[in-house]
């Protein structure tokens, strides 16, 4: 067990970009509008053990069901793609469901948004340098900022205005499109 800070930020800084804190913000009000409530503790907690055991199993499974990263990436980049359009257009494709409070927290908050396909492949590619308690000190790291973030978006949308709030979501809407066709194609073309 080597604690290297060296590593620590850097995977952390890593998953801090995969994971588009920032960017998710719009995201998240938006949730918060549909589901009327977002539990920050149990989204955070959720995302955060997917994030540590797909580090020790997530390869694995993925053999085991036949799934190699690329297509898991791929799938993913579709649900990102769906995310993103709903942003830019302001339409709805994600419908609320009986339940939609624990559903919101979990799907598509926790996966695939906090824990997504872009942060899982980016862990199993830590993995390959990085020692492994470095890594989960890092997503411990990630999911204390994540938390803040969920239980704050509310004073943060106040802060911001309505205005500001579409003006962010239309622009990260943007970006986050570019993120799903980035990780589409990148992973697309070593299916083939």
């Amino acid at each position: 067990m080597n604690i290297d800070f060296k590593q620590i930020i850097t995977a952390g800084m890593i998953l801090f970009a995969v994971i588009d804190v920032v960017g998710n913000i719009p995201i998240i009000i938006d949730l918060r509008k549909k589901a009327g409530k977002i539990e920050s503790e149990k989204a955070t907690i959720i995302a955060g053990f997917i994030l540590i055991t797909f580090l020790f199993v997530g390869e694995s499974i993925l053999h085991l069901i036949g799934i190699d990263v690329n297509s898991f990436a791929v799938a993913g980049a579709f649900i990102l793609f769906f995310l993103a359009l709903e942003m830019i257009l302001g339409i709805t494709l994600y419908k609320d469901e009986e339940g939609a409070e624990i559903t919101a927290s979990v799907f598509p908050l926790a996966f695939p948004l906090i824990a997504g396909p872009g942060s899982l492949t980016s862990i199993l590619s830590l993995r390959a340098e990085y020692d492994t308690i470095n890594i989960i000190i890092a997503i411990i790291g990630n999911m204390i900022v994540m938390y803040f973030v969920l239980k704050f978006t509310t004073r943060i949308e106040r802060l911001i205005g309505t205005n500001g709030i579409n003006i962010i979501r239309k622009v990260f809407g943007v970006v986050l499109l570019a993120i799903a066709v980035k990780l589409f194609a990148s992973n697309i073309k070593l299916l083939f």
